[in-house]
């Protein structure tokens, strides 16, 4: 006898369910707990579910870590897009504004949670290969974004480089409050930075 479609839908819906909390608890255990604390056991533990289902959905403990900052990552991208509408218009607010945006998107937990990849993945060649492929599409991604949201031409010379190194200002914040509280710091450099961008993507004509 064959299960009717109507009967698969809630045993769908709670594998669905439980893949969102493994990959959240992952996330979170990766920034708390480091690489080396995060075990599938521990993540299966956080998330209410057995190891065994934690292993149903992620067979190695590399999957369930790369699957988790990519869909983390996903959707932060897609919630900064779903604010877009909200930035002012274009010039020097909107340039500040996008500017901030991306650096909060380096100094949150997911930022902290990927590092610790970072760091595995130096030494662990089972993660490199996927976390080079990963960080590629997250890069990619980033870049087009804030292209997008600061309307920059990169026809013109040096827009290209800019938001780049928009994207590697937003890392290196991001690496320096790890440790300490840097946002008074950051406020100011983020805020010298957007001026800086701002007379790249739109230079004051003679």
């Amino acid at each position: 006898m064959t299960s009717h479609p109507a009967a698969r839908a809630p045993q769908q819906d709670r594998s669905r369910a439980t893949r969102a909390r493994l990959l959240a608890a992952a996330v979170d255990c990766l920034a708390e707990l480091g690489w080396h604390g995060s075990t599938v056991t521990v993540v299966a533990e956080r998330a209410g579910v057995s190891r065994g289902a934690a292993q149903h959905h992620f067979p190695t403990r590399e999957d369930l870590f790369t699957a988790a900052v990519e869909h983390v990552t996903a959707e932060r991208l897609a919630a900064v897009r779903a604010h877009a509408d909200d930035l002012p218009a274009a010039g020097p607010a909107r340039t500040e504004a996008v500017v901030d945006m991306i650096v909060r998107l380096y100094t949150d937990p997911l930022f902290r949670a990927a590092l610790h990849l970072w760091t595995a993945a130096a030494t662990e060649e089972s993660l490199r290969d996927r976390i080079v492929a990963l960080e590629g599409r997250v890069g990619r991604e980033a870049h087009r974004a804030a292209v997008e949201f600061l309307d920059a031409d990169e026809s013109r010379p040096g827009v290209r480089e800019s938001v780049q190194a928009t994207l590697d200002l937003a890392r290196g914040l991001g690496l320096a409050d790890l440790l300490t509280d840097d946002s008074a710091r950051r406020s100011r450099v983020i805020r010298q930075w957007a001026g800086v961008l701002e007379s790249t993507l739109r230079p004051e004509r003679p």
